[in-house]
């Protein structure tokens, strides 16, 4: 076989996904393999990390033969962020559950932590807020539980690491991370892409736990336990999934934003080095080229997919069933906020609870149905205009990931915005876009080429009048006042 191929591998909440692209930038197989998640207690999310690797292996598995394997020139690698676990330096071996993105039970942590200018430092350095979804908060806790006299983390002993170092330490690697990543720990001086000594100490983290931080083009070790792919084929990008996905719609300059759509959203679009953003956003580094540092405003949702995928179990049908209860449903003004671990982006309220507002003796299944999905579009609203009280401007919303295959939800989501929805014609974008910058590496194709072969959309228009939009935001607004005032009897 002549041809050459780059593989990529999108390792996501809720399942790992693999693409096989040729030189020209076209797809030629697919694989995937499900990931389960645990939640032994209300607020708490873990996956197994035996689990998540197994995952990897079985969608390579699913997406290479033998015969395509061998002709794999560089693999790409993109993880879901945050989540956080720990293993033995010396076996290699899991000492936690990974604590999920999601993972709410540090809540506690964050107000004690978060007392003083602590809130104000931890944004000023890393770019968060100060909350439970990132993952300085996850290793604190890991740590207070597996080796609460610091002992071991402080000698070495002991590994943190994102799913993106958890992986590659499955390939024999050093111990290491990559930039974007990192700057989603809490723990990095964006400014300077190293850990930063003042974060380290606020949160108890010894740096002989930490990973190295490299480049978004490495070095990274080679691949290998990925049969049928052989030991030794270079890895040549790694990137948070959210990333990729923005760097495979092609963004080059700010005002080029996208959502992607998974278990919650990411809405991202790159920014000027030192642009001012609404309180609402993270700051956060969207990748590094060689010593080059893109910078990214993003605003960070909770629930998206997980949303439908509750409602569905709840009514007893399947997704593309609720689907279509939604779809054959009228607007009769109920508003379902899902705040089910807190809200994120731009509320960063992990006190706000769940709530299905206006409901009436008339509120059918579709009628929930069509909220559900319409949560989604109003979550996405919240951050666009929140990205809009800066200097961004956007005018179309680029967007991507399973989810966005509906039809009915991205009318929705044009609807509510009030500005058309370009939808990727490839629904794994994270995947792609990974498999772009690992084939610039191997010299498969240029920026040129990429330009030339960038994603194609399918364009969703606004619909709604002005009006219906406006009174559809407010009662949205109202709902999650009404979310965020409600608080349980622990948060007192």
């Amino acid at each position: 076989m002549t041809a050459a191929f780059v593989l990529g591998i999108d390792q996501g909440t809720s399942s790992t996904k693999c693409l096989l692209v040729d030189g020209s930038g076209s797809v030629v197989a697919r694989g995937q393999a499900a990931v389960t998640e645990r939640h032994p207690q209300a607020g708490w999310v873990e996956q197994d990390a035996d689990e998540i690797w197994r995952s990897v292996q079985a969608a390579v598995g699913a997406c290479l033969t033998p015969e395509t394997g061998r002709a794999v020139v560089a693999v790409g690698l993109s993880t879901q962020r945050e989540s956080c676990l720990l293993w033995d330096a010396r076996t290699g071996a899991p000492l936690s559950p990974v604590l999920s993105w999601q993972d709410q039970r540090t809540s506690g942590l964050a107000r004690r932590i978060g007392v003083g200018d602590a809130p104000g430092r931890v944004r000023a350095i890393s770019g968060l807020p100060l909350d439970p979804m990132f993952s300085a908060l996850k290793a604190r806790w890991l740590l207070d539980q597996v080796d609460p006299t610091g002992t071991r983390a402080a000698t070495g002993e002991i590994r943190i690491g994102t799913i993106d170092s958890w992986i590659m330490s499955r390939f024999g690697s050093e111990h290491v991370i990559e930039a974007g990543n990192a700057s989603r720990t809490q723990l990095l001086d964006i400014e300077r892409c190293r850990w930063s000594a003042e974060l380290l100490e606020l949160f108890r983290i010894p740096a002989a736990a930490l990973p190295a931080v490299l480049p978004s083009t490495g070095p990274f070790p080679s691949v290998r336990g990925l049969s049928p792919l052989p030991d030794g084929v270079p890895l040549l990008a790694v990137m948070a999934d959210s990333h990729a996905a923005l760097f495979g719609h092609g963004a080059q300059k700010p005002g080029q934003v996208k959502a992607t759509h998974g278990t919650g959203s990411s809405v991202m679009g790159l920014v000027e080095t030192g642009a001012d953003l609404d309180p609402g956003l993270c700051r956060t580094i969207a990748w590094q080229i060689g010593d080059a540092v893109a910078y990214a405003a993003e605003g960070n949702i909770r629930a998206a997919g997980s949303t439908l995928r509750w409602l569905a179990t709840l009514l007893g049908v399947s997704l593309d069933e609720l689907a279509e209860l939604a779809r054959s449903s009228v607007d009769e003004g109920v508003c379902l906020v899902p705040g089910f671990t807190g809200l994120g982006a731009p509320w960063w309220d992990d006190g706000a609870v769940g709530l299905v507002a206006n409901l009436s003796l008339g509120t059918s299944r579709g009628s929930l149905a069509r909220a559900a999905f319409d949560s989604i579009a109003h979550q996405i609203a919240d951050v666009v205009e929140a990205i809009e009280r800066g200097p961004t401007r956007i005018d179309a919303l680029f967007v991507d990931g399973g989810p966005t295959r509906n039809d009915g939800l991205m009318q929705s989501e044009a609807d509510i915005l009030g500005r058309p929805i370009l939808r990727s014609d490839t629904a794994e974008l994270s995947a792609l876009g990974v498999v772009h910058l690992a084939g610039l590496g191997a010299g498969l194709w240029t920026e040129g080429d990429l330009t030339t072969r960038r994603a194609l959309h399918d364009r969703f228009a606004p619909a709604l009048d002005a009006g219906a939009r406006r009174r559809a935001r407010d009662r949205w607004s109202e709902a999650i006042g009404r979310a965020r005032s409600r608080r349980t009897e622990a948060d007192h």
